[in-house]
């Protein structure tokens, strides 16, 4: 998954990417309520973990204005703001769970497992699509008895595509999933990448093939 961190406390912010980076996840971190806010719209992210006092604009309403645009990434509210009233305001706001500081490590990733579950994305150890199998624990593409090791961003690639079955998925939206606002390559990687992903579909004997439609985006198909 992606998360996206938004966190005004630098060293707390660290200590949430590690979290995240250890769970073999990828994480964002934004240190003001504008940059969130405006990373959270993106759409790229799995789950947003947002504190309430941020400079700019504060954490309920960035979860609000995240829901009045239609946005339903999930939200884990992380802040020392403790009250009834704040948890309920936050929880009101859109937030789906609210969590208090200090927290400890096991109880912060079940959150985000809790909350990422009832989101409805594909979060299962194997994902199925056509003739093709994905074990997200053994990073393998499989089909028919035959599979192939996955490298880890082509593992986030086919995962994407297979989450968004029968979507044309833009390039740039696959580039900011994949690689973040802060990646350093070229947009012209997720073109390598599909390509690393073609050959192993066929080394597999695969039906299932990404196709492309010119300035829209790519897509899975299963070929007759």
């Amino acid at each position: 998954m992606r998360i996206l961190i938004v966190e005004d406390e630098k060293r707390l912010a660290e200590t949430l990417a590690d979290i995240i980076t250890e769970n073999k996840d990828t994480a964002d971190v934004c240190h003001d309520g504008q940059k969130g806010l405006d990373h959270a719209l993106s759409g790229i992210y799995d789950a947003v973990i947002l504190d309430v006092m941020l400079p700019h604009i504060n954490g309920f309403d960035i979860v609000r204005c995240m829901r009045e645009q239609g946005n339903t990434t999930p939200v884990l509210m992380l802040t020392a703001k403790g009250e009834l009233e704040d948890r309920i305001t936050g929880l009101n706001n859109g937030a789906d769970y609210y969590l208090t500081k200090p927290f400890e490590t096991p109880e912060l990733l079940a959150c985000l497992k809790a909350i990422t579950r009832r989101g409805g994305e594909m979060k299962s150890e194997e994902l199925t699509y056509g003739d093709i199998e994905v074990s997200l624990a053994a990073s393998e593409l499989i089909c028919r008895g035959r599979s192939v090791r996955l490298g880890a961003k082509e593992l986030e690639l086919i995962r994407l595509l297979m989450a968004n079955q029968g979507i044309l998925l833009p390039k740039e939206n696959i580039y900011l999933k994949i690689w973040g606002y802060e990646g350093e390559a070229e947009d012209s990687i997720v073109e390598v990448y599909l390509s690393f992903l073609r050959k192993k579909l066929d080394h597999i004997g695969s039906k299932v093939k990404i196709s492309v439609v010119r300035r829209v985006g790519y897509r899975l198909e299963v070929r007759e």
